[in-house]
């Protein structure tokens, strides 16, 4: 079932996938309770500034919030995640209006666990902080986050991974990576991490780079031109983000918007 979103709302979700589609020109303020096995699909088609806060509990709760909108939007997230619970949340993130989002993720008490990750194809700018907090023992935190920079975009990913003191045995890990294809662009990305506690693990790993030469030479080779290479690597890139929710249907709908949006954007 699909249920749009026009004003603020408290959600208790439902077992199984929740497909939400949010669509105002107000500001909103939405949360999240996530108390069973759940995955959320958060369409936004419209939409300038949302307030966002998940809680989850005792369940593992998938969120692909999908950005479709085509205004400037602002977004502030809180993701609360308490003891022995997962939280996966996932942003695709290819259309090409301005973003700017703050998420912060809390792992409050113990055997915590979160996922976070990220696809973005950036021909204007998008700028993201993530700050991710172990509060309690036993708790792990991974960041994943990969973009495709075309020309004119401008790509900022700030990523804090903090371990308070008496968290001992927790994780903390970031990779982001930023693809680019020639000098008529903007992307910075800047890993950190604040750890209290000795008994710990943490690492970030960060590239900022061109596509390998010898790779587009290779495929110009077999009869592409530049545009095709910048659309297939791309693809490749930024697909699996289109799998994070365990339905077919919506996966390969997904995969398909990708494609579309990818192809448009590296013909022009």
């Amino acid at each position: 079932m699909v249920k749009e979103i026009h004003i603020n709302q408290d959600i208790l979700l439902s077992k199984g996938l929740n497909h939400f589609i949010v669509s105002s020109t107000r500001d909103l303020n939405l949360t999240f309770y996530g108390n069973c096995e759940s995955q959320v699909y958060l369409q936004i088609d419209q939409a300038q500034n949302i307030q966002i806060r998940t809680f989850t509990e005792n369940a593992t709760v998938k969120y692909l919030v999908w950005n479709n909108s085509s205004e400037e939007l602002h977004i502030q997230e809180s993701h609360t995640v308490l003891k022995d619970a997962t939280l996966h949340i996932a942003y695709g993130e290819v259309n090409p209006a301005v973003t700017q989002r703050k998420s912060v993720i809390e792992l409050r008490q113990e055997g915590a666990s979160a996922f976070i990750s990220s696809a973005s194809l950036v021909s204007s700018k998008k700028i993201f902080d993530i700050d991710a907090i172990n509060y309690a023992k036993h708790t792990s935190c991974i960041m994943e986050n990969y973009s495709v920079v075309l020309e004119g975009g401008n790509y900022q990913m700030n990523c804090v991974g903090k371990i308070v003191n008496g968290a001992s045995g927790s994780l903390s890990k970031q990779t982001s990576r930023a693809l680019c294809f020639d000098d008529k662009q903007s992307s910075t990305i800047i890993p950190q991490l604040i750890i209290d506690e000795n008994d710990v693990q943490a690492s970030h790993a960060t590239s900022v780079g061109r596509v390998n030469e010898d790779q587009l030479y290779y495929m110009q080779l077999r009869g592409l031109d530049q545009k095709e290479c910048t659309r297939l690597i791309s693809t490749g890139y930024l697909l699996p983000i289109t799998n994070v929710l365990d339905d077919e249907t919506l996966n390969q709908t997904l995969k398909e918007a990708l494609e579309r949006k990818i192809a448009e954007s590296c013909s022009k």
